[in-house]
């Protein structure tokens, strides 16, 4: 493993799991240990969608957060690049299609693998990519596949 980034893919078993979600409760447990935390996402659109499920879920719980764009400093960062966030991010959570430069600036990379087959190509291909970065990446499931 390269400069101890652990990599891990977290792998959703069917279409009626949320992508959004489960990086709401990913990210809610590494504020909870101290963390500051990046999330990636496509696009502007999916910041905000994001941004605004982050007010909702997990339910009952708050989880300081703010679109990268601004000039918040809540430990919590929505953005579609790393470009402009804290130094301090420490753990990465990728929604996006794309692997992440230079991921052993990271202590921690969390892919989060939708259930279409589209996506999971994408998936594939980053886990191979980080792979030959000599990181060693590891899945998880979550949920039965149908």
């Amino acid at each position: 493993m390269t400069a101890g980034c652990q990599v891990d893919f977290y792998v959703l078993g069917s279409a009626e799991q949320s992508p959004q979600q489960l990086a709401c409760r990913l990210a809610m447990m590494a504020w909870e240990k101290g963390h500051r935390i990046a999330v990636m996402v496509e696009d502007q659109d999916q910041a905000h969608t994001l941004d605004e499920l982050m007010w909702e879920y997990p339910a009952g719980r708050f989880l300081p957060h703010a679109l990268a764009s601004g000039t918040s400093t809540a430990p919590v960062r929505i953005g579609t690049t790393l470009e402009g966030m804290p130094n301090e991010v420490d753990v990465v959570i990728n929604l996006t299609s794309r692997e992440i430069s230079k991921p052993e600036q990271f202590r921690r990379l969390l892919e989060i693998v939708p259930a279409s087959d589209a996506e999971r190509t994408a998936s594939r291909n980053k886990f191979r990519a980080y792979r030959n970065q000599n990181l060693n990446p590891v899945s998880h499931p979550m949920g039965k596949s149908k």
